[in-house]
């Protein structure tokens, strides 16, 4: 389905954007991954993803919060494979606390890498993407950027930010091939997520289930976690034929947690 197309995913060393990497390369895309782990790290996790298709796949440790790294990201992109056809911004950190005594260099952090890191890769890829006359952009948002909760004042605020990035770049390329839409997830079953219930259920007095249903999946009334296997799927049909005119769009996938 990819043969031929080239993908950036940012932050594509584990969970969603692994899982993202993973269903590109099955479509025989040229993939270009990245994370903050050396490269020599990350050589397993790289040959394994290349495995899964006929197209090449590379690793870019690029830092989200540089833009230097972010450009160089785009230039190994260029030179290896002639461009970015398909860039999922997908990298992203999370810091909870309330607004009166949130650290200002975790603000200024989650910013850089959960909004500002899209700018940077976005400007970097339209230009290509209008000369060939076709491009993805996936922008990996959250519920949280429908609604809001208390004490992640800057994880919010930059998700709000990328759903009005997704709009306006997808306002300004329409005509030229390429699509730009978002993707909402609520909450999904990761390495991360799954690490961290022990230490809730520990801080709460709770059991591992009662953290499951009663804490992160309070919100979500299908009481499923949402699954990295879906993100992946939609990403995938974003990029196909199908998707050529859904644009500008956020797509909740969230068993219903905004529907309330």
């Amino acid at each position: 389905m990819l043969q031929g197309k080239t993908a950036i995913v940012t932050g594509s060393s584990s969970g969603i954007g692994l899982g993202i990497a993973e269903h590109f390369a099955k479509a025989h895309a040229n993939v270009i991954m990245n994370g903050i782990e050396p490269s020599d790290q990350m050589a397993d996790t790289v040959a394994r993803v290349a495995a899964l298709g006929e197209g090449e796949v590379v690793y870019s440790p690029a830092n989200m919060m540089k833009p230097d790294d972010i450009q160089a990201m785009a230039t190994m992109a260029q030179e290896t494979f002639g461009g970015i056809d398909i860039l999922v911004n997908n990298a992203g950190i999370q810091f909870v606390a309330p607004v009166e005594d949130f650290p200002t260099e975790k603000w200024d952090a989650i910013i850089a890498i959960n909004l500002s890191s899209a700018y940077h890769t976005t400007k970097a890829a339209v230009p290509g993407m209008k000369a060939k006359g076709w491009g993805r952009i996936i922008n990996i948002a959250s519920a949280h950027g429908l609604v809001a909760s208390p004490f992640k004042s800057a994880y919010v605020a930059a998700k709000h930010g990328i759903l009005g990035l997704t709009k306006t770049v997808a306002l300004e390329v329409a005509e030229e091939g390429i699509t730009v839409n978002a993707i909402c997830p609520g909450y999904v079953w990761t390495p991360l997520v799954e690490r961290q219930i022990p230490d809730t259920a520990k801080a709460r007095g709770m059991t591992e289930e009662q953290v499951k249903q009663e804490v992160l999946l309070k919100a979500q009334p299908t009481k499923q976690f949402v699954t990295v296997d879906q993100l992946g799927s939609l990403a995938l049909f974003l990029c196909s034929d199908g998707a050529a005119s859904i644009t500008g769009t956020s797509l909740p996938v969230d068993g219903g947690w905004v529907a309330q």
